[in-house]
């Protein structure tokens, strides 16, 4: 039987079955690897903090909050976000060390579900990053941020966070799968930071140039980022406009539109390796 044949899934629910399993399989794989070398876990939960500390008491005191306000209170919803941001490189890293390594072609030549390997990887990169956050919550505690609408409200802007997350975590993963050299994971880092700093997440885009504001709003980052502050009761900005009004729910349809595009891109992009 050929490689090509065992990869394909069986019908009906026992493909999904199988898949399921798959993933799990694969989830469990990525976590062990962690425990076994926990260095690049660790580094990446501290850089977010370092963030915090530096924006929060360094610049802190130059920084207007719209509305008046505590920085901090203003910054750490941002932070929360920007973390969310910042773990498209780790996936992407990620990927590609698997395929210098062989071990993406290992899994091709097994009867694996194709969905399965890049799902196993996200949900494992999921866990990871509900621990970053709650890192960053703790952090955001100490520096004497606060949740001021209850935990229900709160509960949601956590969800909305992971929501970016699990939706950007699947760009990593198809920029993984088509670049093969580690170098443009710079690239991506390198990109990152405008896509953070074109937001609301540091200033409030009153500040800005008109056209640049425009965009800032526009941003999926700035989304959620308002609807955190929101729903958090956090000091934030309002310019009346239809993406600040309706930025909780346009931090759900980023998100999804995010998701609808790139997931079937990883699992085709996947599939066609080698050809």
């Amino acid at each position: 039987m050929s490689a090509a044949t065992t990869q394909q899934p069986a019908a009906g629910t026992g493909g999904a079955r199988w898949a399921l399993s798959d993933s799990w399989v694969l989830t469990g794989r990525s976590l062990a690897h962690w425990a076994r070398n926990p260095a690049p876990v660790v580094i990446g939960l501290l850089f977010p903090i370092m963030m915090v500390l530096m924006f929060g008491y360094l610049f802190g005191g130059a920084m207007q909050v719209p509305g008046g306000g505590n920085y901090r209170e203003f910054l750490v919803p941002g932070m929360f976000a920007m973390t969310m941001v910042f773990g498209i490189e780790v996936t992407m890293l990620a990927v590609i060390s698997d395929a210098a390594k062989g071990v993406t072609d290992r899994f091709r030549a097994m009867p694996t579900s194709s969905a399965a390997v890049v799902t196993g990887r996200s949900i494992a990169d999921m866990l990871n990053s509900v621990l970053g956050l709650t890192v960053m919550i703790l952090c955001g505690l100490a520096v004497g941020w606060r949740a001021d609408n209850g935990f229900g409200p709160a509960l949601g802007a956590v969800g909305l966070l992971l929501l970016l997350r699990f939706a950007l975590l699947w760009v990593g993963i198809y920029l993984g799968l088509v670049f093969t050299d580690t170098a443009a994971v710079t690239a991506v880092q390198t990109l990152v930071w405008p896509l953070g700093f074109l937001s609301n997440a540091f200033v409030s885009p009153d500040t800005m140039p008109g056209w640049l504001a425009a965009l800032s709003e526009w941003n999926p980052l700035s989304a959620t980022v308002t609807a955190a502050r929101r729903l958090f009761g956090n000091p934030g900005w309002d310019t009346g406009t239809w993406a600040t009004d309706q930025a909780i729910v346009m931090a759900v349809v980023w998100p999804v539109i995010i998701i609808a595009v790139f997931f079937p891109l990883s699992v085709r992009r996947y599939q066609r390796l080698g050809r």
